[in-house]
């Protein structure tokens, strides 16, 4: 990456979150699949919690995503290293070591994404900004809240960006293998489905209605997945005992 394109948040997104495997597949109809389903899923659930009053306005709404992005963070970071462990670990040893440097850019788009979504979390809580701070108490404030500003005109991007290439590449992880990120997807989305089940997520909507929401995302994550795995299995020869050299 050039200096010059440091400053494009969207290419610098693109750079760490998205899979850059030289010898991964290339399917139009999978990477189509998976942008419709985040977009159809991000859709539906705006759609219920402005129906149902779950949500007064887009603030709640953002409200809402993030805190089950945020759950769905902790989980991943929790069921990432087991499930890459036991990835590797059943594999032959041939491919163990091979998984092993792959799965270092996955950690990292994660861990970068935690950083991103906590940084102004932690600023805040900190006491290093808040509502009541003058900014301008001082000069050198000043100079800090335009270049914060400007930063933000950045960061933002970025962290948004982020968000959404998370949720469609299922953290980088086709960098691992090409049948991880499906494997992962359906566990991880069954997961938080339990979460929000124990914590009364979408609580002020009908039972139906939120049975249908909590268990829709990971029956059609589900069947997304066991669709994109018969793909590569039918259409590009890749399985995952091949993966594993069973």
């Amino acid at each position: 990456m050039t200096f010059g394109r440091l400053f494009n948040p969207f290419a610098v997104g693109n750079a760490v979150f998205a899979p850059s495997r030289p010898d991964r597949v290339h399917d139009p109809a999978v990477k189509k699949v998976q942008i419709w389903r985040t977009v159809i899923g991000l859709v539906a659930v705006v759609w219920m919690l402005f129906s149902f009053g779950l949500a007064s306005d887009a603030d709640g709404v953002l409200d809402d995503r993030f805190a089950q992005i945020r759950t769905t963070l902790i989980t991943l970071a929790v069921t990432f290293p087991i499930a890459v462990a036991v990835f590797i670990a059943v594999a032959r040893p041939p491919n163990r070591r091979l998984f092993l440097r792959r799965a270092v850019r996955p950690a990292a788009a994660l861990l970068t994404l935690i950083v991103t979504l906590a940084a102004p979390r932690l600023a805040t809580g900190l006491g290093y900004v808040t509502e009541s701070t003058d900014w301008t108490a001082s000069p050198w404030r000043l100079v800090l809240l335009f270049a914060i500003g400007a930063f933000s005109l950045w960061y933002i991007p970025f962290g948004l960006y982020g968000v959404v290439q998370s949720l469609v590449h299922v953290f980088r992880t086709a960098d691992l293998h090409d049948t991880v990120p499906p494997l992962l997807a359906t566990l991880l989305v069954w997961e938080v489905a339990v979460f929000d089940m124990f914590q009364g997520a979408y609580s002020g909507a009908p039972i139906g209605v939120r049975l249908a929401f909590i268990l829709g995302a990971p029956l059609s994550v589900t069947a997304v997945a066991m669709w994109e795995l018969r793909r590569l299995r039918t259409r590009h020869g890749i399985t995952l005992r091949g993966a594993l050299g069973r």
